[in-house]
């Protein structure tokens, strides 16, 4: 009877109906289904739980047809892959600068704006990204996570990590285009091309002496202040630089780490220890314009000339 076969029909659907509905409702909770397991870190989607996961296995299912290197995420070899293209999607409408990826544009506008979301809680001072707020706590905590595997000196960022690693392999990746010295980082690079271009991008707000690094510029403006926050803890004497205090030190503990490798000679500083190899090589770098007589320091030349 085909009204039959039509009742049986819609009750098989209404079956499948009611077991899907069943189903369904059987089902956890976003909160629940989206928990990772291994760490118990919840999501709000199972597609982000998914990535997630990636981290707890290895798996690294997207290639980079150009370098071979595989990521956890569709979306993280595209930003990868910018590297090779050069393309950078995102723009500042400010200033017009390009990024190729959204959360450093973010990071940039922020530069504008002036926002500094992250907060330390230990001494108030403000941040525009968390990763900043990371390395200036461990300032705080005193921790050094990455260490080196040949010297065990350890480091608070992976960054200078790899830079002084580099110091045990020699290699200097980034190199001048106008005269072809090489450098072990893009800072020591930025820092000797202004020797070229003559740039001083650091200017002193009270006399306008200009200076190339943030850190010459700060030294400067302890002349002005007469701020000397580096104090010996044996002597009380006081200094506006590091170095300066490190090198005082030396005359409490009389340690002379420059060493002379002809006669066996020991100095406190590695500038008294270049002037006393000119000794034996006979090296007089310093000239007289006038007539010509050479020397092997500055000082005496300057006696010279006067």
């Amino acid at each position: 009877d085909p009204q039959q076969h039509h009742d049986a029909d819609e009750a098989e659907k209404s079956l499948s109906r009611s077991e899907l509905l069943k189903k369904h409702l059987q089902r956890p909770t976003g909160k629940e289904s989206n928990c990772c397991s291994g760490c118990g870190k919840r999501f709000n989607s199972s597609v982000k739980l998914k990535i997630h996961q990636r981290i707890h296995t290895g798996e690294k299912s997207f290639g980079c047809d150009q370098c071979g290197r595989s990521f956890t995420a569709p979306s993280h070899l595209t930003i990868h892959q910018r590297t090779h293209t050069g393309e950078k999607p995102h723009s500042c409408d400010q200033c017009g600068k390009s990024f190729s990826r959204p959360d450093s544009l973010m990071v940039h506008q922020r530069g504008h704006t002036g926002e500094k979301p992250y907060s330390c809680d230990q001494c108030g001072k403000s941040f525009t990204t968390s990763g900043q707020l990371t390395l200036h706590q461990r300032m705080h905590t005193g921790e050094k996570p990455y260490s080196c595997d040949l010297c065990g000196t350890s480091f608070t960022t992976s960054g200078q990590l790899t830079i002084h690693q580099r110091m045990h392999t020699g290699e200097k990746p980034y190199s001048c285009d106008q005269c072809g010295k090489s450098f072990t980082s893009s800072g020591q690079l930025t820092l000797h091309q202004r020797i070229h271009t003559g740039e001083k991008p650091y200017s002193c707000d009270q006399c306008g002496k200009s200076f190339t690094t943030s850190g010459q510029l700060t030294l400067h403006q302890r002349t002005h202040t007469g701020e000397k926050p580096y104090s010996c803890d044996q002597c009380g004497k006081s200094f506006t630089r590091s170095d300066h205090l490190m090198l005082h030190l030396r005359i409490h503990t009389g340690e002379k780490s420059y060493r002379c490798d002809q006669c066996g000679k020991s100095f406190t500083r590695s500038g008294h220890l270049t002037l006393h190899q000119r000794i034996h090589t006979g090296e007089k770098p310093y000239s007289c314009n006038q007539c010509g007589k050479k020397y092997s320091d500055k000082r005496s030349l300057i006696k010279h000339q006067k």
